[in-house]
C-alpha cells in the first residue's frame, strides 16, 4: 500500500509522519507540502510534490489531484493527515476521492502503525 501524507503545520507533526515511514511497510511514499517541506529528509525513499497550500480550497484541491494524477498504483492509499489544518485536509480527501481512490487513514501509535 501506498502512504500519502501532508506535511503542513502542527507541533510535532513531522514526526508522526516520520514515524510512519519508518514503522509502515510501504510501496511507495508521497509527501505533499508547501516550499518549506522540501527541506524534509527521511533515510527511506519518497517522492515530494510541492504544492502551494496558501490557494483557495477549491484550488488547493485541482492541485492536489493534478500533482497525484498518475502516481497512485494501487486501489487505496493510507492517508496521514496529522500535519495541516482543515482546509488542506478537505482539499487533499476531495482529491483522492476523485481520482478515485479509497482512503485508510494511517496512525502512529505506541502500538505501532494503525488504520483508523
Amino acid at each position: 500500500m501506498e502512504l500519502i501524507a501532508l506535511l503542513s503545520t502542527g507541533k510535532g507533526s513531522w514526526a508522526q509522519v516520520s514515524g510512519l515511514m519508518t514503522h509502515g511497510e510501504w510501496d511507495n511514499v508521497i509527501l505533499l507540502g508547501g516550499d518549506f517541506a522540501k527541506d524534509f529528509k527521511h533515510e527511506k525513499k519518497f517522492e515530494f510534490l510541492k504544492v502551494d497550500l496558501d490557494k483557495k480550497i477549491k484550488d488547493l484541491q485541482n492541485e492536489f489531484l493534478q500533482k497525484l494524477k498518475g502516481k497512485i498504483n494501487g486501489t487505496e492509499v493510507a492517508l496521514s493527515i496529522a500535519s495541516g489544518e482543515g482546509k488542506e485536509h478537505m482539499a487533499l480527501i476531495s482529491a483522492l476521492i476523485n481520482l478515485p481512490v479509497g482512503i485508510r487513514f494511517a496512525a502512529l501509535t505506541k502500538e505501532g502503525v494503525i488504520d483508523l
